[in-house]
């Protein structure tokens, strides 16, 4: 059981690291959306204090920000793998008793007959919704029973390290041009390049920083 719980915690925070660099890169190219979580989080959380998870209800944006990461860029773009109980018919395919199932959340996340510009940062896109799960289209974590047990912890230490960061500090990206998005190859997704920024305490939170 120790090293049950031990894999888990492993496993939780390196795909949570992971998507708040993407989060951060998507930010950094996206300025503007930066600029709206910051205000959201100023308005209501202010510069006394820092942010902490009962305000997490009341920051829709920054949930929408995580969300629209979680589409784009999946910690697990293929899911774990899934045996067939019995013989089964899906979308007209003939599934036999004990076959290997892989669900290619990347694919399904990116399918323009499912998505409108699949491709682009739009965090709007989750306003509606709030950042429920929309049926079998978005599935960052897997659905049903077999879902990720650590989904809960990985989404609320992404909200308050992510909106954290944001809050305390403005934030630039080093070079020229924009964050390069380019992922590698492996199990998690992860940037092929690392993500290097500059940032510095914003002036109403160095006293909070102190």
């Amino acid at each position: 059981m120790r090293y049950l719980h031990q894999t888990m915690f492993n496993a939780g925070t390196e795909t949570t690291a992971a998507i708040m660099e993407w989060a951060m890169s998507l930010l950094l190219n996206h300025p503007e959306s930066m600029q709206k979580v910051r205000a959201e989080i100023d308005a209501h959380v202010g510069h006394g204090r820092l942010l902490h998870d009962s305000d997490l209800a009341n920051l829709p944006y920054l949930r929408c920000v995580a969300n629209e990461t979680l589409g784009l860029y999946p910690p697990s773009p293929l899911l774990l793998p899934h045996f067939s109980s019995e013989d089964c018919v899906v979308g007209g395919y003939e599934i036999p008793r004990g076959t290997m199932l892989m669900v290619n959340v990347w694919a399904i996340h990116r399918d323009p007959s499912l998505w409108e510009g699949p491709s682009k940062f739009k965090p709007e896109r989750f306003e509606a919704s709030f950042g429920e799960k929309e049926g079998f289209r978005y599935l960052p974590f897997g659905l049903g029973r077999r879902d990720c047990p650590g989904a809960a912890m990985g989404m609320r230490l992404i909200f308050l390290a992510l909106g954290a960061a944001i809050q305390c500090f403005v934030w630039e990206n080093v070079g020229q041009g924009k964050v390069d998005m380019s992922s590698g190859s492996g199990i998690t997704l992860l940037k092929a390049r690392p993500l290097e920024a500059r940032c510095c305490p914003r002036r109403n939170s160095i006293k909070l920083l102190s």
